[in-house]
């Protein structure tokens, strides 16, 4: 089965609480910080609810999880201070990694800031030489995480994750975090040609060092540099793009984890929709959610084609109207998939009965277009 979750909550019961939440949305794996990505609190090991998380896990035949570092490590700093808490932190993330019984911590490389990549990519180098060094009672890997280009991190190629590894001398230990996000950002075509992607990978840094996938659309055009997150299927590269990534043969067993926005009206009060991205690409949705859902899905369909909207042209030409027209974009600032659903209200297409979040999981439904429904 597709081993397929997403990012959830670390808080209260630590790995009890993220367990039932993943388990919530029908996951076969998740990804967890530790504690709070912008800071370095962190709660003892022993207030982490660890026996319990992996025995919810069992019962709910969740296996292989990943944990995230802080946003705040940055290797790649010429600021000793910086640098210096890094490397410290990253250790005692690592070891906190290893008591939870987990392989891989996903990291950002890192960002030059005022210096250069190469001076980066040999920062990144030196420290992650010190910290891996520091922890060999551990089995824990670094699975360093493709970037999108934006500012000065490292990261948004091919290129620069294997020059980090070729300098690492216990670079065993090292894998990869491929996100779908960053690498379409950052220029690589994966609508077009992921088999080509793929291929370019594997003769710089290899396959096997893939050892997680994030997934994500994205809210900006191939090469951006951008790095903005959007639900499957509402974003430039497509539920098909998405797809032939979570399905591609030479990522089978990988886990595939969702960083997607949560969505909704009411700021504080937006909703994931991991649930219906994670059953969709499963190919389970009936299953998951019945077969009103799909005939929802259908009335979709059937409504929108009377009224003239392709869903790819239309969120295609909507994210391209708020790149380029700034007037445009001030007068309605509003998503694609934020104006398709008010069309559905306004026009009474689905029942009046379904709150807000439900509409939206039917939404991406009817994003992920008719070969989808078909194929079900």
């Amino acid at each position: 089965m597709l081993k397929i979750g997403s990012h959830v909550s670390f808080s209260d019961k630590g790995l009890l609480t993220a367990t039932k939440e993943a388990t919530s949305y029908g996951s076969g794996t998740f990804m967890i910080y530790t504690g709070a990505p912008q800071n370095t609190r962190r709660k003892p090991i022993e207030d982490l609810y660890i026996p319990e998380g992996k025995a919810a896990m069992s019962a709910a035949g969740i296996g292989e999880i990943v944990v995230h570092a802080p946003y705040i490590v940055n290797l790649g700093s010429y600021k000793e201070d910086t640098f210096r808490l890094a490397v410290d932190f990253l250790q005692e993330e690592i070891r906190r990694t290893h008591a939870i019984g987990v392989r891989n911590i996903v990291l950002h490389p890192g960002a030059y800031t005022e210096k250069d990549p190469a001076y980066g990519i040999e920062r990144i180098a030196e420290g992650l030489n010190e910290v891996l060094e520091a922890t060999t009672e551990t089995d824990v890997n670094i699975a360093l995480e493709t970037m999108a280009g934006k500012g000065s991190e490292i990261g948004r190629t091919f290129e620069e994750l294997a020059q980090i590894i070729e300098k690492v001398r216990l670079n065993n230990r090292l894998t990869v975090c491929m996100d779908t996000c960053h690498i379409h950002d950052a220029g690589y075509d994966i609508v077009g040609d992921v088999d080509g992607v793929l291929r370019k990978f594997d003769g710089l840094v290899g396959l096997d060092r893939i050892a997680v996938v994030h997934v994500n659309d994205s809210k900006n055009p191939l090469g951006a540099a951008k790095d903005r997150h959007a639900p499957i299927g509402s974003g430039w590269i497509g539920f098909d793009g998405i797809a032939g990534v979570v399905g591609h043969e030479l990522l089978k067993d990988k886990p595939f984890i969702l960083e997607t926005p949560w969505i909704g009206k009411i700021d504080g009060k937006e909703h994931p929709m991991y649930e219906a991205e994670i059953a969709m690409l499963r190919k389970d949705t009936e299953e998951r959610f019945g077969g009103e859902f799909l005939v929802d899905v259908e009335r979709l369909h059937h409504f929108f084609d009377k009224v003239g909207i392709d869903s790819r042209l239309y969120v295609l030409n909507t994210w391209e109207l708020l790149k380029s027209d700034s007037k445009a974009r001030k007068a309605d600032p509003r998503e694609p998939m934020e104006r398709l659903y008010d069309m559905i209200l306004e026009n009474g297409v689905l029942s009046g009965e379904l709150d807000e979040e439900a509409v939206n999981k039917r939404l991406l439904g009817f994003l992920a277009g008719p070969e989808w429904l078909s194929s079900l």
